[in-house]
């Protein structure tokens, strides 16, 4: 057994053993049930812990995480994980949080091939594409990069207000708010990007859907 592998496990024993020492109940109220207030969808970088960044407790947050935070009309994982936080859940918010010096990002912006992950990376090109005559017009690359990052993470959270999921829940007077955030892991802090939508009255008509 390696090193490593048995200092998780011991790491696992102490954690247990220090939320017990503070809530003997600890464990059995969590086995309750969830009632979280939010879907988070993030990115799979090890340096970008949902709860950690926000001070959330366990079962104060539903994840969801790929990456560079992509919100793809296709992807059925995060369609179900979307579906079940509304409609089962009744989350309250929704946030879609990238982080300057993305990878994945960073990825799209090159021309190199680096697996099968190109396929995942062809829908962060997209967003490029869309902005490509602002992003072209930035001379810095590391200012270019953060503006790419920033573009990406507002077209995912539009393209989660084009959902059914999240409009059915609209139409239905349901109480939710989805909003775009960046993490810097040089500070620490989170940067509001006022993409905040609680309807689908900005969103072009061509995608607001009609319930029968």
């Amino acid at each position: 057994m390696s090193d490593f592998y048995k200092k998780i496990l011991d790491n696992n024993k102490a954690w247990v053993e220090s939320a017990l020492e503070k809530d003997p109940n600890y464990f059995k109220d969590l086995a309750k049930g969830q009632t979280p207030p939010l879907l988070w969808i993030g990115c799979s970088d090890s340096r970008v812990p949902a709860n950690e960044i926000i001070g959330a407790k366990p079962g104060e947050v539903f994840v969801h995480r790929n990456i560079a935070n992509m919100v793809v009309h296709s992807d059925m994982n995060m369609l179900s994980v979307l579906d079940y936080a509304v409609n089962v859940l009744k989350v309250k918010h929704v946030i879609v949080c990238g982080h300057y010096g993305c990878g994945g990002v960073k990825a799209a912006m090159g021309n190199d091939s680096i697996g099968i992950i190109d396929n995942w990376i062809r829908h962060i090109k997209d967003v490029y594409r869309m902005h490509h005559l602002y992003l072209d017009s930035i001379i810095n690359e590391d200012d270019r990069f953060n503006a790419f990052v920033e573009l990406n993470v507002k077209e995912q959270v539009f393209d989660l207000a084009k959902t059914s999921i999240v409009q059915s829940a609209w139409r239905n007077g349901q109480e939710l708010t989805i909003h775009g955030w960046v993490y810097g892991l040089n500070s620490g802090f989170v940067t509001d990007l006022n993409v905040n939508f609680s309807s689908d009255k900005d969103l072009d008509q061509v995608y607001q859907l009609s319930f029968k």
